[in-house]
């Protein structure tokens, strides 16, 4: 054989090699968390995010799901604005992620304090998309919203509701409502959802309005009961409680939802790890009938999808702050 064939047969034999190289499946991220993965919840013990957290991190370890261990962290303060903060400076790094609320989204709009825009941070799933129910004492004088909103009327500012931040959907709705009837009464902000309650069974608040799993076990035991639900339609648990448009008042529902960011500047291989956790563990029998017995919606969305929706849900609350008269500086 002549150098000419040589070189024609060793072409054809590195073409053919490049070929299988190109046809192998690409490597497996290599990312695998290598000590304990911190999460981040910004607010107390007790609401509704708060719980969704523990849930998750006990599924991470019943399922097996990460190699290390989970640990909750309350970062409680400035309506989210502390815990946004701690992942700004968190940056980069890949064992700490945080559960979000629409609060997240919300409130750097409406809070010159709240300065981490949500498309700062590393977007990685929607979890979930929740109602809520307007609730009071089990003994409370008030049968319906109807009730409480007469009575508003009649004392305007002495009534009290037990909410969140100014900007949540507690009190969101609460503006929406005023604007509405003509009624006033007083927003009382508690940091955490089982301070929430407490305010509302011992009788400092009268009303409050909550995500649905923060109550449930108040309405399993009767100490609590439902005036109204903040829903597109009735939550199958509740079906004997009406709407807020059922209930005569036609106002935007403020719709919220929770899931999980990354710091800004997260590694792409880690971003994608802890998005393919979270698509393993919504398809868990566990996690269907935690969203089942919670009753709150299936919401998932992944990373790409989550960030598409933070700027839709951006618009949609513009609209239902200029509704309710509250000032946006962004």
């Amino acid at each position: 054989m002549n150098d000419e064939l040589l070189v024609r047969a060793f072409c054809r034999l590195f073409f053919l090699a490049v070929v299988i190289v190109a046809s192998l499946p690409v490597a497996a991220h290599s990312f695998k968390p290598s000590r304990p993965v911190d999460l981040i919840v910004h607010n107390g013990p007790g609401s509704g995010v708060d719980v969704t957290a523990r849930f998750v991190n006990g599924l991470f370890e019943r399922e097996k799901l990460l190699p290390v261990r989970g640990v909750v962290v309350n970062k409680p303060g400035g309506n989210g604005a502390v815990a946004a903060a701690y992942m700004m400076e968190k940056k980069g790094d890949a064992h700490t992620i945080a559960f979000f609320t629409a609060l997240w989204i919300g409130s750097p709009l409406t809070s010159k304090e709240s300065r981490v825009p949500f498309h700062e941070l590393t977007p990685i799933a929607r979890l979930i998309i929740d109602p809520a129910v307007i609730v009071v004492k089990a003994d409370s004088p008030y049968k319906s919203l109807q009730d409480f909103i007469e009575a508003a009327k009649k004392a305007p500012g002495q009534l009290r509701q037990a909410g969140g931040s100014v900007d949540s959907r507690d009190n969101l709705t609460r503006q929406l409502l005023q604007r509405a009837t003509g009624a006033s009464w007083t927003y009382i902000p508690f940091p955490g959802g089982g301070e929430r309650v407490a305010a509302v069974l011992g009788g400092h608040a009268s009303l409050y309005i909550a995500d649905a799993q923060e109550v449930k076990e108040y309405l399993r035991n009767g100490s609590m009961r439902i005036l109204a639900q903040m829903a597109e339609r009735r939550m199958p648990a509740y079906s004997g409680s009406p709407t807020i448009q059922e209930a005569g008042y036609n106002i935007p529902v403020v719709r919220s939802m929770r899931g999980v960011v990354g710091p800004p500047g997260m590694p792409k291989e880690a971003a994608e790890y802890w998005e393919g956790i979270f698509e393993r563990m919504v398809k868990t029998d566990a996690w269907r009938k935690y969203l089942e017995e919670n009753q709150v919606e299936d919401g998932f969305q992944k990373g790409t999808e989550l960030a598409q929706s933070a700027v839709e849900f951006i618009a949609q609350r513009r609209q239902i702050f200029k509704e309710a008269g509250i000032q946006t500086y962004r």
